[in-house]
């Protein structure tokens, strides 16, 4: 057994994942995972450019996951961000601050490579003679995976729940305008992604990250956000479309009186679940299978 850590920073969150793997079969013992809401992307979308504050909200987080990695005795770690930093002119500020703190430099991978180790995380414990599409919809990018054992095609798309409300949300709830417009930015983006990928003749849809996990928390109704409930649970098309619906209804009021929405996900939940909405139909999906586990798995079972 190897033991490693993988990180994964995001635009909106900042994840950490500790676990033992065995490199012949590829099994992962979780030791700890955790999450943090940072929001890096903060503004990158109108700037161009990391904000001090959200690097500094990033570099809080990184400070206490190197103490959980000194704790737990990973032996390798491997650090990968995604759409914010792909994206900002200052990256060196966030590549420097990360190896003062972590000792490692962040792999700032492109998009086809964050779309691969999405497919590896979601399909690790899922049977290998399906046909999957990966759907990992992030705070800036989207990644769309087709495969089964292995990636066949990969494409990543700039719509993310932080850049489409960044761009498009002014009113609380949304207008009808703007819920249009992010709609529109997604069936552009749908389309660009359908150039790569032949995302209509995929077997089984599956659905990562926050937006997915919390659309799931709500149309199945729970209490408070239960990870092992949402983990391969199968969400109607029809759920998707009554969850997205209401959110879109609500006020930030009443979607932060709801205990399954994470704070950090209060201001950006709308516009995650229009993207999921807008892919199951033009997926045409019966259903979607959500997973809580996805790129962060993929970048720890690649450490090893």
């Amino acid at each position: 057994m190897t033991r490693v850590a993988g990180i994964d920073c995001g635009t909106n969150s900042i994840r950490l994942l500790v676990a033992d793997v065995d490199p012949e079969t590829g099994g992962l013992t979780e030791l700890d995972r955790r999450m943090r809401i940072v929001r890096l992307g903060q503004g990158v979308d109108r700037t161009g450019r990391l904000a001090p504050e959200a690097l500094e909200r990033t570099f809080a987080a990184c400070r206490e996951y190197a103490e959980v990695i000194r704790e737990l005795g990973a032996e390798k770690v491997r650090f990968v961000a995604t759409s914010a930093s792909r994206d900002a002119e200052n990256r060196d500020d966030f590549v420097n601050g990360v190896v003062e703190i972590l000792g490692v430099e962040p792999e700032v991978v492109t998009g086809d490579q964050e779309a691969g180790l999405s497919f590896t995380g979601a399909t690790a414990d899922l049977p290998g003679t399906e046909k999957y599409l990966v759907v990992d919809i992030g705070g800036g990018s989207t990644e769309f995976v087709t495969g089964s054992s292995r990636v066949e095609a990969a494409r990543s798309v700039d719509i993310g729940c932080v850049r489409l409300t960044e761009r498009h949300v002014r009113h609380d709830p949304p207008t009808a305008e703007e819920a249009e417009a992010i709609r529109a930015d997604v069936r552009a983006a749908l389309d660009l992604a359908a150039e790569t990928v032949p995302i209509g003749t995929a077997g089984t849809l599956v659905g990562l990250a926050g937006s997915v996990t919390t659309v799931a928390a709500l149309a199945l109704g729970l209490p408070e956000y239960d990870s092992e409930q949402v983990h391969h649970s199968r969400i109607s098309a029809a759920q998707v479309a009554e969850v997205a619906d209401r959110l879109l209804a609500s006020t930030h009021a009443e979607r932060a009186a709801l205990p399954v929405i994470h704070p950090g996900r209060i201001d950006v939940i709308i516009a995650g679940a229009l993207v999921l909405r807008e892919v199951v139909e033009r997926v045409g999906a019966a259903e979607v299978v959500v997973s809580e586990h996805d790129i962060l798995d993929g970048i720890a079972l690649s450490a090893a």
